[in-house]
């Protein structure tokens, strides 16, 4: 015996490690589980499947539906719509048709919008429904029969084979048909339900899962849970469940009851001031007075109701959808664009979202003196023709690419190489066997494939290939070993090497993640795959390896609060079942986050429907789809980049609007209300109007408008622009009583205009001058309000400028010339200085808007507003404050200590090198 020999029998053999599978088990009832005890091939009675049947009732997820005309009347409500209404009941009261019409289309054709726009919430149900299987058989009075699977009970005892849909949760019985011991454990593919990129073993005693689908094998299973109380019957009322307000909505919501709020209350004061002020004017008020002053405060509050306000946002956020789709992303709820603008961390599945869902050949483990080719070629001599398993795909799909013998050749033939026999997998040997002639060499040569375990005994034993195996093992990888017989011999064996499979991350999720991140956007996998695979997968992205296991979010002893906590610093979850990622998404919400979720199998459709932007991605499954707000139609997650860039882009759009017109409300309201309270002065109604319809028609072209896109995820920070607004509205109405008092007394303009005589002799020009003062400098505003800097670091696109130049323009004109019954001729004079003031004048607004925006912050908002929450919610910020720049400069001194260290190794190195030898 050689010395080399010798040291091989006096080494310990390397152990294969084993790495148990992870699942999440639930125990049952105890009076569930005294009726899982029927006899296998005698099953239920018909009584007992009636008596089960009324208790569980029927294995089918039961549907919620929305009565269409209660849906549709969801509509008409929100703080915007109320007030709308409000106005569309008084004009019916005082008899104005017109307005009562006008208003009325409106209120109708905005719910009709929203009601046709919406996904239907019953869509992801139904989805789900289709995923499971019609019909089944099972044993009833001793017989194997088919039923209807919605037929199925606790106790019932099913067959289930090759390529069937498993019908309910059950529990292995390890027999067969015929009541003898299975030969072979069931393969499961339960990647739709749990995420798991691979085949799950189950043998008996393991638990098999509704909708999942057989791959092989054949055995009995015992009928455990139904309908709702399946696995996926709990993701379908997850999904039921979470019907909550969008976060666009409440933020339209909360801008609409400031609006109410101001406009009700001066509204209210004016009417109150107007009653008594024609009570003073006549001995008694008549029914026609009080309708006079009536319809003269519904012309104000329906000019002050920014009525365009819902139509410019949805037009703007339609255009955005329509620029998606171009790039192949469908938007199934309107708001999702704006609402994408904000999400602030992105929770990902893993399996088909970030990786392809398909087995690869990775890095292979070799032998000395053999190549990756020669393991490929070897490995396709002993693979199966024909054969659909994942793992032999994989293998079959390597070899053709990167073994050039193999790329040009048809079926199964090799040149050079006949198979002369073939031994198929069989689970009991766990490895395929072929006798081969070479030739090329003219010998003859078997080659095996299988279990690292089996391959390795075979070759006599490796410790080096068992060490190599743990090691892939350890990051999640499968392997595969590969075997043949030495030239000369086809007893004796040497083995070639070992076969890593992964499923790996698309092509252009590294690169999406990377971008996400730069623009502020924090990426966590949240996964139903093992821990190990899960952290291997990360590291290939370029993710960190903080992944936590299901455990951590299910912790009896961890608050609401702490658990939200680990959700923010985990870089992401593995082992998780539906519920798990409904959670997480929950709690981060809870944190404040606006959350998206991207994914594409039944068990993540409930975290898709929980998140502010569901997102399924390509090759989903119906039920992700309809529980998604956004579609993804191409491969990869690479448009998701493109969503978020289109969506901040439409958000300042929107947030520009909004500040613009909120600011033309508070103007509006605060000038008519102090200049009809204390001058008794009022602007003819029909003028009125024409500001409102022809300003907010004009903005709808803001959809167009060029924008500055943030690197960071957007806020609307209400407090903010409410303030903002009103700052504005403030600079505005000081504006227009300069222009009030220098025509009344400088130019000595009359302001009889205004108080609605009837004498025909009354001059009229003031009111143009207001007019035109009144539609144009809160117009020219928008010029400002479009981005938080100075206006001439991002111009306004060429649309928008003559869109907005033009309606003015034409006030302008109509304000010089004037029109019988509208305007009263104020001259050119008049009519071109009015409209530079207002220009001009918007830069001025322009430096005060700059100026607030930079003095802005949370410590301000504190000081103006000093509440106890705020006060504590500032302290908690400085204290992370301080905890992260401590991190920081802890993490800088490791990184200078490690460089030191780098260097004298490197010095070190160097100086050996110069050594003489």
């Amino acid at each position: 015996m050689s010395a080399n020999e010798k040291k091989v029998v006096n080494e310990k053999a390397t152990e294969f490690e084993d790495h148990q599978h992870v699942e999440v088990s639930e125990e049952l009832p105890s009076e569930l589980e005294a009726l899982l005890h029927a006899e296998p091939l005698q099953g239920l009675s018909a009584s007992e499947v009636e008596e089960r049947m009324a208790q569980f009732g029927r294995n089918e997820i039961s549907e919620k539906k929305t009565n269409p005309l209660l849906k549709f009347l969801s509509y008409f409500t929100g703080a915007i719509a109320y007030l709308i209404e409000l106005a569309f009941i008084l004009s019916g009261v005082v008899e104005d048709w017109v307005d009562f019409g006008i208003i009325g289309g409106l209120l109708i054709i905005n719910a009709l919008i929203g009601f046709i726009e919406e996904s239907k919430a019953d869509a992801a149900l139904d989805a789900l429904k289709n995923t499971l299987a019609l019909k089944s058989r099972v044993f009833r009075d001793g017989k194997l029969i088919e039923v209807e699977s919605a037929t199925l009970v606790p106790g019932d005892i099913i067959a289930v084979r090759l390529g069937d849909i498993i019908p309910a949760d059950g529990r292995l019985l390890g027999i067969s048909v015929d009541g003898s011991d299975s030969e072979v454990n069931l393969q499961v593919d339960q990647s739709a339900l749990t995420g798991e990129s691979l085949p799950v073993e189950k043998k008996k005693g393991d638990t098999i899962y509704s909708s999942s689908i057989c791959k092989q094998g054949q055995m009995l299973a015992v009928v455990t849970k139904t309908g709702a109380n399946t696995f996926i019957g709990r993701a379908a009322n997850l999904i039921s469940i979470t019907n909550e307000q969008g976060h666009f909505q409440k933020i339209v919501n909360q801008i609409g009851n400031f609006l109410v709020v101001i406009t009700l209350t001066m509204v209210i004061i004016i009417f109150i001031y107007l009653l008594l002020r024609r009570n003073n004017e006549v001995d008694k008020l008549s029914r026609k007075d009080v309708f006079d002053v009536l319809r003269d405060v519904l012309v104000l509050t329906v000019a002050a109701i920014p009525v365009g306000l819902p139509t410019v946002m949805s037009v703007t956020m339609a255009v955005g959808a329509k620029q998606l789709a171009a790039k192949q992303v469908i938007v199934k709820r309107l708001t999702a664009v704006e609402e994408m603008a904000s999400v602030s961390v992105l929770c990902s599945d893993k399996t088909g979202t970030l990786t392809l869902n398909k087995l690869t050949f990775d890095e292979p483990y070799l032998k000395p003196g053999f190549t990756k080719e020669d393991l490929l070629l070897y490995s396709y001599l002993a693979s199966e023709p024909g054969a659909n398993d994942p793992i032999e795909l994989a293998v079959r799909t390597a070899a053709k690419r990167d073994v050039p013998l193999l790329a040009e050749c048809t079926g199964h033939t090799i040149p050079g190489f006949k198979v002369t026999s073939f031994v198929p997998f069989n689970p009991a040997t766990k490895l395929t066997q072929a006798t081969v002639i070479d030739h090329h060499a003219s010998e003859t040569f078997k080659v095996a494939k299988g279990a690292p375990q089996v391959i390795v005994k075979l070759v006599g034993g490796d410790n080096e290939a068992t060490h190599a195996v743990n090691l892939l093992a350890r990051r999640g990888l499968r392997a595969l070993g590969v075997a043949r017989t030495i030239p000369g011999s086809l007893e004796k064996w040497e083995l070639i090497g070992m076969i890593s499979l992964l499923d790996p991350p698309r092509p252009d999720s590294g690169e999406t993640i990377r971008r996400c991140e730069e623009m502020g956007v924090v990426v966590k996998m949240v996964t139903g795959d093992q821990l190990i695979i899960a952290k291997e997968v990360a590291a290939r992205l370029g993710m960190s390896r903080a992944i936590l296991d299901a455990n951590s979010l299910t912790d009896p002893d961890a608050t609401d609060a702490q658990l939200a906590d680990r959700c923010l610093h985990a870089d992401g979850f593995a082992q998780v079942i539906p519920e798990h990622k409904y959670r997480v998404v929950e709690l981060l919400q809870s944190k404040g986050l606006l959350v998206g979720m991207t994914g594409d199998g039944v068990n993540d459709a409930p975290a898709l429907k929980k998140a502010n932007v569901g997102i399924a991605v390509h090759d989903c499954t119906d039920a992700a789809r309809s529980a998604a707000d956004i579609v993804l139609l191409a491969p990869g997650l690479s448009t998701i980049v493109d969503g978020i860039l289109t969506s901040r882009a439409i958000f300042q759009r929107m947030r520009s609007y909004a500040l613009y017109r909120i600011t033309s409300t508070v103007h509006f309201l605060i000038f008519f209300f102090i200049i009809t309270l204390s001058y008794r002065w009022q602007m003819k109604a029909v003028l009125l109007i024409f500001i409102a319809v022809l300003n907010d028609a004009a903005t709808l072209v803001i959809s167009v408008d060029n924008a500055q896109i943030s690197r960071r995820p957007d806020k609307w920070r209400i407090g903010q622009l409410i303030t903002m607004s009103i700052i504005l509205g403030c600079c505005l109405t000081v504006l227009s009583f300069s222009v009030f008092f220098i025509a009344r007394d400088v130019f000595n303009i009359p302001d009889d205009a205004g108080k609605q005589s009837d004498d025909d002799t009354k001059d009229g020009r003031m009111e143009t001058i207001i007019y035109l003062n009144v539609s144009s400098a809160p117009h020219f505003t928008i010029f400002s309000t479009r981005l938080a800097g100075f206006f001439w670091e991002n111009l306004p696109s060429l649309t928008f400028t003559a869109a907005i130049l033009a309606t003015q323009v034409f006030a302008m004109f109509i304000s010089i010339f004037g029109i019988n019954g509208l305007t009263t001729a104020i001259g050119g004079g008049w009519g071109v200085s009015l409209l530079l003031v207002s220009l001009a004048y918007f830069v001025v607004l322009d430096a005060v808007k700059v100026f607030v925006f930079r003095i802005w912050s949370f410590e301000l908002t504190v000081k103006l507003w000093p509440t106890r929450a705020r006060k504590e919610k500032l302290r908690h910020r400085k204290e992370r404050r301080l905890v992260e720049e401590r991190v920081r400069q802890n993490i800088e001194k490791v990184r200078k200590a490690s460089r030191v260290i780098y260097a004298a190794s490197a010095f070190e190195r160097a100086g050996r090198g110069m050594l003489p030898a």
